[in-house]
This record gives structure tokens, C-alpha cells and sequence, in this order.
């Protein structure tokens, strides 16, 4: 479908999520698209809703693109009057497509799309005949985004990895994943380092500041500036603290020094998109630099600053405890930006208790927006927080939906107490299957 909208010249319309995820799946298409010199427009939203499905079905063009998000709209798309393709990886509803709707989703293949295939990578599957394997490497950055590049690729990711190596554009080396080791003091580097989590370091500036203090390094410099027998002094301290911090890296030899590393790129769409400056993190991923880098680099230390702020904040308070669940609240400005960023590095560090899913709610006016995070540990035990937030926040005139490990919803702020209580029903149901 995609091949003869191009061959036809046709205006295609492209509408993807605003995250990591979301601005790398947008990349893989519009690059594709641009190289083919097919002219195309991009939104980037925080989420799908009816209105906006029904809004763009009165817009004149031939091909719509969803990305990382549209599967649970299939019925909608089947009575659009032009050629419809999805490429989402969230969780499915047996909804079949007309002719109109090419659905390409790891779910209907009984593949995992919180582990082994994340939005960016379905959309690069839409254009990879297209002899676009250069362009694998947004895939592969959409995965880090969506947490599912952090233990080495699987499944369907392991295959674009390969694509991404044979194009010749990646590269595979073993060293410390530690974040920003040639822009930010080493004491910022480890306090910044989330993925892999520095139990008592991440998230911690003073505890980063002490840990290095103990080994009598200077914390003021940065990483590439420490001797190598510094070096090896600090990576054998901090394998002791969690052994996954030394690892394989994956990175864009020649790229820019601060876009080389494939997770730090995903980190940095992702501040863009955290601080609605989403169109910022596409233009870098479309080839702009210098300003428009300088610009996403400031968006990003300011985003860690806020995710420091609402880690500490988890430390004095800690979560509200249900029977199943646990909830965080809050309606601080700041925190609001986070809080499903601060659910999930807060479970990961040790701050909150992970034999629990932690639900994170922010009001905004007179509705609750929800990120619901848990463990993989808690997946395999039954848990599935997609389906229980999406099963909850219908009960109250709400939507929802996600992974089994993360979603996402949004409900009536007054609905907000039955709400947890049936979340935390349904969690301690799906406990008991």
C-alpha cells in the first residue's frame, strides 16, 4: 500500500506519539519519505482520542500513518474513505481490517510489544522494502525509549539490530553505560544514570558526589577526562553496585559526540517530548543541528532536574499503599511532567516497594492522567496493567490502555478513589489467576 501511494505521488499524513518512541517512528517514516521525495505532514500528540480520528477523517489525503499508537481505533479506520496504515505495538482488541487498514501490530502475531518490537520498529517494518536499512537505527532508539533495549535486543528488535549493523550505520562496543560522559561532571554522569538503576546513585546527587568521594575521585570532571586507571577504579565500583552498568553499547560512529549513543539519542527525544517540544526532537532526528541540538540538550538537563526533584520527593513521602497497588499523587507543576518517568526509575532504584504496581496520577483541570508501571517480575505473575486500566477507566467514562508492564489512562478527577479501588481489584484478581 505504502510503495504504490508513493509511486502515485500522493500528500501522506503521518500522526504518531509524542514520546521517544512515538518522534522515532515519525522519523523512520518521514526520512523514508523524504528520501523518496514524497511530500508529507507529521503530528506528534500525547494520545489519540475520538475526536481527533474523527477530525482527520474530513482531511484531504490519500494515506494516514499511525504510529505507536491507532490499533485500538481498527473499527474507526475501516469507515475512513482513504487508505489507513497503523503500525502501534500497544495492546490489541480483535477488531479485523477492511481493505482500506493495513494493521501491523507484534500482538497479532503473538509477539510481545512491550519487549520485542516497540512503535518506532513497526513502522520501520513499513518501510524497510523500501531498501531502507540505514534507517534501522531509529528502531533501535525507539526500543531504548520504550525500555526495551536495556538487556540486549530480542525477538523481532534482535532482526532490525542486524539490519542496523549490516547497513554499516551501528556499531557494537563494550564500555560503562553511564549517561553524558563527555558533556556533564562524572557526579551529574551516575546521578543522571537510570538504565541501568545505581541503587543509592541514580537520581541521588549527593549520594553520586559521596560514592565517588570514597574513591578519592575528583567528581567535578567528566568521565572522558579521568585517567584510565581511574576509569577502570570507578567501572569496578560500580559493576559491584549492579553489574549491568558495564555492557554492550550501541552506537552512530559518525554522528555528532552527544547523538553517538543510541540510548542517549532516545533520552534526548524523550526530554523533548516530556517538555511538549516534540517537533524540536523530530527536526534533530530529520537531519538539524547545532541550535536545534543546543535547544534539546538544555530541554534534557532540565528534564533530569525535574525527574531528581520528583525522585526526592518519592523519598521524604513514599507511595500511598492499596492492598495490590500503590499510588502516587500530585498536582505540583513539576512532578506532573514526570510522573510516569519518576514510577518507574522509582520502582528500579529500590524507592518503591516493586512487589507492587505503582500507579502515578497528575490532575490536570478537572481530569486525572495516569501512568501505571510495574516489573517483569510482576508480568509473570499474572499482572497486566494495560488491560486493567483500560478494563478500570472505562467504568468511569475514562480511556486507557498500554502494555502489560506500562500504560497509560485518563479519568474524571472526581472519579479518581473508585478508580484506584478497582484498579486494585483487578490487580489482585489478575495476582489469583
Amino acid at each position: 500500500m505504502l510503495k504504490e501511494h508513493i509511486e502515485k505521488d500522493s500528500v501522506i499524513r503521518i500522526i504518531s506519539h509524542n514520546d521517544a518512541d512515538g518522534i522515532s517512528a515519525a522519523a523512520v517514516i518521514a526520512n523514508a519519505l523524504a528520501e523518496e521525495d514524497v511530500q508529507f505532514h507529521t503530528s506528534l500528540i500525547s494520545r489519540l482520542k475520538e475526536v481527533d480520528v474523527n477530525q482527520l477523517r474530513s482531511e484531504k489525503y490519500d494515506l494516514f500513518i499511525f504510529s505507536d499508537m491507532g490499533s485500538s481505533f481498527i473499527k474507526e479506520f475501516n469507515t475512513y474513505k482513504h487508505d489507513v496504515i497503523v503500525a502501534d505495538h500497544h495492546q490489541v482488541d480483535d477488531t479485523s481490517c477492511e481493505s482500506n487498514v493495513i494493521h501491523l501490530n507484534p500482538h497479532l502475531f503473538d509477539i510481545d510489544g512491550s519487549r520485542d518490537l516497540c512503535g518506532a520498529g513497526a513502522a520501520y517494518l513499513c518501510v524497510r522494502d523500501l531498501d531502507k536499512k540505514h534507517l534501522a537505527y531509529f528502531a533501535l532508539i525507539g526500543a531504548f525509549g520504550d525500555m526495551q533495549g536495556q538487556n540486549g535486543f530480542t525477538g523481532v528488535n534482535r532482526l532490525i539490530l542486524e539490519d542496523a549493523l549490516d547497513s554499516g550505520v551501528v556499531e557494537i562496543h563494550e564500555g560503562l553505560k553511564i549517561v553524558s560522559k563527555a558533556s556533564e561532571p562524572i557526579f551529574k554522569s551516575l546521578a543522571y544514570t537510570f538504565s541501568p538503576p545505581l541503587p543509592g546513585i541514580s537520581g541521588d546527587l549527593e549520594g553520586s558526589q559521596e560514592f565517588l568521594e570514597k574513591m578519592n575521585l575528583s567528581y567535578g570532571i567528566k568521565f572522558t577526562d579521568l585517567e584510565d586507571e581511574e576509569k577502570d577504579l570507578l567501572k569496578e565500583a560500580l559493576v559491584n553496585v549492579n553489574p549491568d552498568i558495564f555492557g554492550d553499547c550501541y552506537t552512530l560512529p559518525k554522528e555528532k559526540a552527544i547523538l553517538q549513543d543510541l540510548e542517549e539519542y532516545s533520552y534526548i527525544l524523550d526530554a523533548c517530548g516530556k517538555n511538549k517540544k516534540q517537533g524540536l526532537g523530530l527536526s534533530i532526528a530529520l537531519g538539524e543541528r547545532q541550535l536545534a541540538l543546543d535547544a534539546a540538550l538544555k530541554l534534557q538537563r532540565q528534564y533530569r532536574d525535574q525527574i531528581v526533584k520528583g525522585l526526592e520527593w518519592i523519598k521524604k513521602n513514599g507511595a500511598e499503599q492499596l492492598n495490590s497497588i500503590q499510588y502516587l499523587y500530585s498536582e505540583d507543576k513539576v512532578l506532573k511532567s514526570v510522573m510516569g518517568t519518576i514510577a518507574s526509575i522509582g520502582l528500579s532504584v529500590e524507592l518503591l516497594d516493586s512487589s507492587k504496581p505503582v500507579i502515578g496520577m497528575s490532575r490536570l483541570h478537572n481530569d486525572i492522567k495516569i501512568s501505571g508501571r510495574t516489573t517483569r517480575e510482576m508480568v509473570n505473575r499474572g499482572v497486566n496493567l494495560g488491560k486493567a486500566l483500560k478494563d478500570s477507566s472505562n467504568n468511569f467514562t475514562g480511556t486507557g490502555g498500554g502494555h502489560d508492564i506500562a500504560a497509560g489512562a485518563m479519568i474524571p478527577f472526581d472519579a479518581k478513589d473508585n478508580f484506584l479501588h478497582l484498579v486494585d481489584e483487578m490487580v489482585e484478581y489478575q495476582l489469583k489467576q
